[in-house]
């Protein structure tokens, strides 16, 4: 069968060369991608939606649901697999004419494999759609063979591929409707029998009048957000098995304290280290085992949720509330990364509605207790939870009705047990001369002293408005502005105003004093997102029109930004201009696998000399990282690392109570650090060792960028 290779290569030759053309040398390239195309899909989404209204909405939400999962997993996980050579790699005369791309992912192509995924979803819900998706699908395959970057093969095997599972996602997607339709949600079965003919049926029931019961719809609802939780929770596992990011520098970093439990650490509480231990402990020590709480953790947030709006207000609201947390970037993100933020976000929301049925007036000092429990839990994952004290001081301020259980042990019950559970954190802080106090201080801004800054505002403000989704940040403003005239006599809304507002207003205020990072305000997004819903639905039902497009439009464009952040490198394949690694926020979640392969590579050649070599990070981080990504340093955690942080006279991060390497007198070691800027040999590295010599920086490539530059310095003969 060596003549398909010769086939294909000719193929390629003749389009790529022999029919080269300047017209073509223009249009091709802006084919494969341009700045255009974002803005026109978006544009078609909203004409599909309002031309064809339910039929519409449901090929776009196909659209949505398959073309990126089929990219990220199926079309991915087969390029990897294969990692096939793109032509300009092993073809001398190729013509490249688009810009970087990963060098060994040329089969199959996602061009091809999105295009007729997209033509073939489109075409079985709008038949005349083939006319214009087809022969556009045609020409930015044929376009990915003349920018030589794809075989003729590639481009067939996408298109075969792209075809294939997308016409399986619909009609699987059918089936399972079909059956879990007439199983759960039996009335909106019989009112839409199919989700390819799109068509609402209207039953004799309906046209006399009668309308469904309501606590029927509300079961609905309620089965409805446990489906779309499952399907989440599945998707998150999915895509963190996938291999698409690698560990960020404090995952790493709190992976190296799960091999040394404490009662807690330098710079936070020890749960999140529990955690990273129980999930390492069930899948191994690789990036699914540290994040597998994540989703989740998510979940169950989710549930929580879904079942207190279902009680309180509706189920259908609680399902939008899913669908509004999966929307906003940040909280996005934090269902897939395991850092301290969402063990914080989620206790800091089971207290928050434990504490709803704490202040009813029948309730009694036992509901209490929970509250205290959950608020210490909170403080043993993150020392932002004990603003949730003051927040419940504003609520008992607003609401004059919840002032009774001040009298009562209730909420000094809580204040006890929040008490007892920062015991662990308080018995280690004594034995250690209080550095996290020092250390959260330092954070803070505390050491240094005040000047106004208009950058730290304009940063802290435009970073929310995005990672917490334009739509759902401004209605929120409004819902909680309006809040003094409409919400005085509504303690639902009072409620989750002190749990929420309070902490946001404390690091606005902080802000005008120091920088304030985007994630600081996360256990306040909830119980912010929570009043934006109560208030707009009561808007709604008050005739506000325009409350349902306004929210339709939040989820439609949150999905899509949190897609897209989720891989980045979409973002290149659709416009044809690749994110900058500077501007990509998908940066600290990539390269370090090869970055640790390079160091251990750098560290073999040393060796050479005849001598032990073990590595030194210059950074918590770096050094985290290649403990966990160089095999031979994971297997040696913690008992006998080979992968240490440089020496200091002071706690600079948890490696300075850990064992160093003194021990190793005599041995050579290499010096290791991500270059930002260049900067010279710490003076504790030169009075260690005889030499230090600087080797030359090393580029660390992901998908054809350079994503970082290591640092790297041969030192020999440990004093």
């Amino acid at each position: 069968m060596h003549w398909l290779p010769a086939l294909d290569t000719a193929l390629f030759r003749l389009v790529n060369l022999a029919w080269s053309n300047p017209f073509f040398d223009r249009v091709m390239p802006w084919l494969s991608g341009n700045v255009l195309f974002l803005p026109f899909l978006l544009a078609a989404v909203g004409y599909l939606i309002w031309r064809f209204r339910l039929k519409g909405a449901l090929c776009v939400a196909m659209l949505l649901l398959i073309v990126p999962l089929g990219d990220s997993f199926v079309s991915s996980t087969i390029k990897r697999a294969i990692s096939r050579p793109r032509p300009f790699v092993t073809l001398s005369d190729a013509t490249q004419r688009v810009g970087t791309t990963s060098p060994y992912a040329s089969m199959p192509s996602s061009h091809a494999a999105n295009w007729f995924a997209a033509t073939m979803i489109l075409g079985i819900y709008f038949r005349r759609s083939v006319r214009v998706m087809l022969p556009l699908a045609v020409a930015v395959s044929y376009s990915r063979v003349y920018n030589g970057v794809h075989y003729p093969a590639d481009v067939l095997a996408g298109a075969i591929l792209g075809a294939g599972y997308g016409a399986a996602g619909v009609f699987t997607i059918q089936t399972a409707w079909r059956w879990l339709g007439k199983k759960f949600f039996p009335r909106w079965h019989e009112q839409l029998p199919s989700l390819i003919a799109g068509e609402l049926v209207r039953n004799s029931a309906e046209r006399s009048g009668a309308s469904a019961v309501p606590s029927e719809l509300n079961d609905h609802w309620l089965r409805a957000g446990y489906l779309l939780i499952l399907i989440l929770t599945l998707a998150r596992w999915g895509y963190l098995a996938s291999g698409i990011i690698e560990l960020s520098e404090d995952e790493a970093y709190q992976w190296h304290w799960s091999k040394h439990l404490a009662l807690s650490y330098y710079s936070k509480p020890p749960l999140i280290a529990y955690t990273q231990f129980l999930g390492t402990s069930l899948w191994g020590d690789n990036a699914f085992g540290v994040r597998f709480f994540s989703p989740l953790i998510a979940a169950t947030l989710g549930v929580m949720l879904l079942r207190f709006f279902a009680r309180e207000v509706s189920a259908r609201v609680g399902f939008y509330l899913v669908l509004m947390v999966t929307a906003a970037p940040l909280l996005s993100i934090g269902a897939t990364l395991m850092t301290v933020d969402p063990l914080s976000v989620l206790f800091w929301t089971a207290a928050m509605l434990a504490g709803w049925r704490a202040i009813r007036p029948e309730a009694g000092t036992r509901a209490w207790f929970w509250v205290g429990l959950w608020m210490g839990m909170g403080f043993l994952s993150k020392y932002t939870e004990l603003f949730q004290i003051p927040c419940w001081a504003v609520f008992f301020a607003l609401w004059r009705p919840a002032r009774v259980h001040l009298r009562r042990p209730g909420p000094w019950l809580a204040l006890a047990v929040n008490a007892l559970a920062a015991l662990p954190v308080i018995l280690w802080n004594q034995q250690h001369h209080w550095i996290t106090a020092t250390h959260v201080a330092g954070n803070a801004g505390l050491d240094h002293p005040w000047h106004f800054n208009w950058e730290n505002i304009f940063y802290f403000i435009t970073q929310e408005v995005f990672l917490l989704n334009p739509v759902f940040y401004f209605s929120t403003a409004w819902a909680v502005i309006a809040f003094g005239r409409a919400g005085r006599n509504d303690p639902r809304l009072v409620y989750f105003f002190s749990m929420g507002v309070p902490v946001f207003l404390v690091y606005l205020g902080w802000a005008f004093y120091s920088r304030v990072l985007p994630n600081w305000i996360a256990p306040a997004i909830l119980p912010l997102f929570c009043l934006n819903l109560i208030y707009w639905e009561q808007r709604h039902e008050r005739g506000g029109w325009f409350v349902r497009p306004w929210q339709i439009a939040g989820v439609v464009f949150g999905v899509a930004v949190a897609l897209l952040l989720h891989d980045t490198a979409m973002i290149g394949r659709l416009t044809g201009v690749p994110v900058a690694a500077e501007y990509d926020p998908m940066r600290r979640v990539r390269g370090w696998q090869n970055a640790a392969t390079m160091v251990g590579a750098a560290r073999t050649t040393f060796e050479a000399e005849g001598k032990p070599v073990f590595i030194i990070g210059g950074h918590y981080g770096i050094t985290s990282l290649i403990s966990f990504y160089l095999p031979e340093a994971r297997a040696r955690v913690p008992d006998d690392p080979l992968v240490y942080f440089r020496s200091a006279t002071i706690p600079e991060n948890q490696f300075f109570f850990w064992p160093g390497y003194e021990h190793r007198k005599g041995q050579n070691a290499l010096y290791v650090t991500r270059l930002v800027k260049p900067a010279p040999v710490p003076e504790s590295l030169q009075r260690e060792f005889e030499t230090v010599t600087p080797v030359a920086d090393l580029p660390v490539l992901d998908r054809g960028q350079v994503l970082h530059v290591l640092q790297i310095f041969e030192c020999r003969n440990l004093r």
